[in-house]
């Protein structure tokens, strides 16, 4: 399933990204060959096949779900590009 140039631009504008004409050549085809393994995938026969969640049998090694302290307005605002009334302030999405 080739893409095409401008459905790249626009993927490529909906993620906010500032692609070259390199760029957005390099991830057409990158981005085709991802859709072709997806077709590929979806004309195996799973019939009788049963959905799982995981693949593999038994419990998953998961650390305890425990509360620890944050790090606190004064050291997020610290890191923050733009902080004012410890609120993290972003640019707009809507044009």
């Amino acid at each position: 399933m080739p893409l095409t140039h401008e459905e790249v631009a626009h993927i490529a504008r909906l993620a906010r990204l500032n692609l070259t004409p390199d760029e957005l050549e390099r991830y057409r085809g990158q981005l085709s060959a991802i859709l072709d393994y997806f077709a590929e995938l979806s004309a195996l026969d799973t019939t009788g096949v049963e959905p799982t969640a995981r693949v593999r049998e038994g419990e998953q090694a998961l650390r305890a779900d425990e509360s620890r302290p944050g790090l606190g307005a004064g050291r997020l605002a610290e890191t923050a590009p733009d902080w004012h009334d410890d609120q993290f302030r972003v640019p707009p999405i809507f044009e």
